[in-house]
């Protein structure tokens, strides 16, 4: 990619990182934010799943819109809709406000596909490669950086990681917009097919094909049961253990970089002991199920950041395998169309998570620990089914 390929990879790492800032902030603030307008824990499951559902429907959308119109533009425009989204989140007067807010940056949170497009379209071979490589490690850094930095300026005022972050992403558009170079070529805007914007015949047939279909429905069951835990996490945090938003934030950064350090050395490692990627990922849900179930017992901060250090360790090798599985499982001209199929599903699960642990919260905060673990152990059971033998491989 650079003067211009410099340039744009540069630009891509900044919207990578802005998006994953702008979500990290939210995770330690949105609940106690969010209680000064009276909202439980059930309000926040809404606001969680308002994201993930304008999100699970606009994404596809936006990346055949930017197939159609240029990368540039839905770039820009998704940048632009995260500032002003979380602007309007720290304008909120009342719960509607903010689920408006949630549910425009649900909408145009939409520009990880397109930076993702634009790599795939100023690079291939090693180089394309190192570009997906880049933008995750800048996704990564984000998620860690985020949740700290919200807690951080959470000292200052609630509203404050909301500013700081909206800033950051009004400023990257307008940078984009005088560094960004289109990357698709204008021919290939001629060739676009005319298929609708979104299929929902390609998400619904891949549940029934052979592995592949059980691959993405223990992709479902995981992120339910991740999400449920982010809720959980949430109302234990600031209901049982009362901590504060800049402690939540730093707690929530320091397992974030467990996670991190386990993606990005731990796996290789446990590949090399265990080549059987579906053991590591049976192995790793049955884990995340009995450490839930453990924290769900949990009323005191070493106690349940303890466990939740092991959380951290046992639960990072799913989505790796998940996607690894259903690599295997594909032909390779179907590979972007499928993990895109599974990303579908996983926001699914991260509409179902919320709002189930939303109804468990009212009724017992610790219980929605023991029920995310029981959503474990329903996804470990149907790991269980790969082991049998099967040929056919995945077609679009």
């Amino acid at each position: 990619m650079f003067k211009s390929k410099n340039a744009t990879l540069l630009i891509l790492i900044f919207v990578m990182l802005v998006n994953s800032i702008s979500y990290g902030i939210i995770i330690p603030l949105l609940y106690p934010y969010a209680i000064r307008f009276g909202i439980d824990p059930f309000g926040l499951s809404i606001l969680f799943a308002a994201f993930s559902l304008a999100q699970f429907l606009a994404t596809p959308v936006i990346g055949r819109l930017s197939d159609r119109f240029g990368r540039k533009p839905l770039l820009l425009l998704c940048l632009l809709g995260t500032g002003l989204s979380l602007a309007l989140f720290s304008l909120a007067t009342n719960f509607w406000v903010l689920l408006l807010a949630r549910v425009l940056d649900g909408v145009t949170g939409g520009n990880n596909s397109v930076a993702q497009a634009v790599v795939a379209d100023t690079t291939d071979g090693p180089e394309r490669a190192k570009g997906f490589g880049m933008l995750g490690a800048a996704m990564g850094a984000g998620f860690l950086i985020g949740p700290a930095l919200g807690g951080l300026l959470s000292s200052i005022s609630l509203t404050a990681p909301f500013w700081f972050a909206s800033g950051l992403a009004i400023v990257g558009t307008i940078i984009g917009y005088f560094v960004l170079t289109e990357s698709l070529p204008p021919t290939a805007k001629e060739k676009v097919n005319h298929e609708p914007l979104f299929n929902f015949k390609h998400i619904y047939q891949a549940l029934f094909t052979p592995v592949v279909g059980l691959v993405l429905l223990i992709s479902l069951l995981a992120t339910v049961a991740g999400n449920m835990f982010f809720i959980g996490f949430q109302s234990f945090t600031v209901d049982i253990l009362a901590l504060t938003p800049t402690q939540t934030g730093l707690l929530f950064a320091t397992f974030g970089l467990v996670s991190i350090l386990m993606q990005a050395v731990g796996i290789r490692i446990l590949l090399q002991k265990i080549p059987s990627k579906k053991k590591i990922l049976l192995g790793s849900l049955v884990a995340s199920g009995v450490v839930l179930f453990l924290i769900s017992f949990t009323r005191s901060l070493p106690a349940f950041a303890g466990i939740l250090f092991i959380h951290m360790f046992v639960g990072a090798p799913q989505l790796p395998m998940v996607a690894a599985l259903l690599s295997e499982r594909t032909n390779k001209e179907d590979q972007g169309g499928l993990l895109g199929i599974n990303q579908a599903y996983m926001s699914v699960g991260q509409i179902i998570g919320p709002l189930i642990a939303g109804v468990v919260a009212v009724w017992s905060v610790p219980a929605v620990f023991a029920v995310a673990a029981g959503v474990f152990g329903v996804s470990a059971i149907a790991t269980a089914q790969l082991f049998k033998p099967v040929k056919e491989k995945f077609d679009l």
